[in-house]
């Protein structure tokens, strides 16, 4: 099983630059062990259904210890049976380019 989520967290109370609080965030997510792929925009991640929504979960916590306010995007593809789709669903369109 695998779930393929498309994430952004951020402070909206912290000022114009926010590349602190999104580090933050960043390590948890690269600390997990979960594939993940950083955008400039959100971060891909990829596991189990549990353990994915557990690092959201971390993030979460981790901006809330200091931050008044925070803005949170998730999207999720499940898909029963598959994994590797962080890369496989990428490399498919490339493919038909």
């Amino acid at each position: 099983m695998s779930v393929l989520i498309n994430f952004s967290i951020f402070p909206l109370d912290k000022g114009e630059s926010v590349s602190v609080y999104v580090a933050r965030v960043v390590k948890i997510i690269r600390d997990s062990g979960l594939s993940y792929k950083l955008g400039p925009m959100s971060t891909s991640i990829e596991g189990e259904w549990e353990k994915v929504m557990a690092v959201i979960n971390r993030c979460f916590q981790e901006l809330k210890k200091d931050c008044d306010r925070v803005y949170m995007t998730v999207a999720a593809d499940y898909r029963k049976g598959e994994s590797g789709r962080i890369e496989s669903k990428v490399k498919s369109v490339e493919r038909k380019l």
